[in-house]
């Protein structure tokens, strides 16, 4: 019998049960598949505490690595036994499960040097740090750049992606242990926002001058000091809200603080293409199998803990990547 998480109501951590679960044959164009490794993302909190509204009952998680068990009519691209891994926000969620059936087209051919493992932690934060770094912007080499939650699954990636290009990092952190974490992945500069001035931190490493570029994914605690980061013409990429959703934005403030651009991408919108996913991805993957980019598995749990590991993960304590295992 399969197994999966699945919620009933939106709320806390403790909302998370573990049930079995029928899982039936694929229909056209789609897979079924046996999981190895699970990611365990901030966005799966959203859908948990209806941020991001679902459907009730409904499963839990968009992202797990495995071996696809059965195909349905007409998926030519996948075939029983290949290894792959996904993200998916569909409907139903269901990724916190041993077995899965999903729409062949979000599949990604996984290379036999990527572990479960780390393709379950890295998936979704990577691709991730792969539109950040290669399709939101023209970085320069040289460039200084400030990176929110450095030492977080989507940060320490993207810290890394940045010295391949020859970037100068800014990292903050909430601790000495976040910022060795950080460190290590290769910021150059550590503020610790709880006990500094973020923005007088940045123009005393830049010269005054401010950063071409702020990451974001912190959102409604940090937007007004990410502003306060930028350069002229300088760019805000808020592609994250773990701190709640940025308030409303006067463009006359913008123009204001020095003509700056501020976006909010998406994920969704930057795989969307099978062909582009598969580019990025691939580049990706092949940082990692090169050992460019190493993804930290810092913390695992068994899928009967789901919600400890929420409360964990919401807690902020955690570093690098979490993953639940089967």
């Amino acid at each position: 019998m399969a197994q999966a998480i699945r919620f009933h109501k939106v709320g806390g951590p403790d909302v998370l049960q573990l049930e079995d679960v029928v899982v039936g044959e694929p229909g056209a164009g789609e897979v079924r598949v046996r999981h190895h490794a699970i990611g365990l993302n901030f966005a799966d909190t959203y859908y948990r505490t209806g941020l991001y509204p679902v459907p009730l009952p409904n499963g839990m998680g968009v992202e797990a690595s495995g071996v696809v068990e059965a195909v349905g009519e007409g998926v030519s691209d996948f075939a029983v036994g290949d290894r792959v891994t996904y993200t998916y926000t569909g409907s139903p969620l269901g990724a916190y499960s041993t077995h899965f059936v999903l729409p062949a087209c979000h599949l990604i051919a996984l290379p036999d040097e990527i572990s479960f493992e780390t393709a379950a932690a890295c998936t979704m934060r990577g691709l991730t740090a792969s539109y950040l770094m290669r399709r939101i912007t023209q970085y320069r080499e040289g460039d200084t750049i400030l990176l929110h939650a450095a030492a977080g699954g989507v940060g320490l990636i993207v810290a890394q992606w940045a010295k391949i290009l020859g970037l100068t990092v800014i990292g903050t952190v909430s601790t000495p242990q976040k910022a060795a974490v950080a460190v290590a992945a290769g910021v150059d500069h550590i503020v610790y926002y709880r006990d500094e001035d973020t923005a007088a931190r940045v123009r005393e490493i830049t010269g005054g001058k401010g950063v071409p570029v702020v990451l974001d994914s912190i959102g409604k605690a940090t937007y007004e000091t990410s502003l306060d980061c930028l350069a002229k013409r300088g760019l805000l990429v808020c592609f994250g809200t773990s701190s709640g959703p940025v308030p409303p934005i006067d463009p006359m403030q913008l123009a204001i603080k020095g003509s700056l651009f501020v976006t909010r991408p998406g994920l969704a919108d930057y795989i969307a293409d099978p062909e582009e996913r598969a580019e990025l991805a691939g580049e990706l993957f092949g940082h990692i199998a090169a050992g460019r980019i190493t993804v930290q598995v810092n913390q695992s749990y068994p899928l009967a803990e789901a919600s400890r590991a929420h409360t964990e993960l919401e807690s902020g304590a955690l570093t690098g990547s979490s993953i639940l295992t089967i």
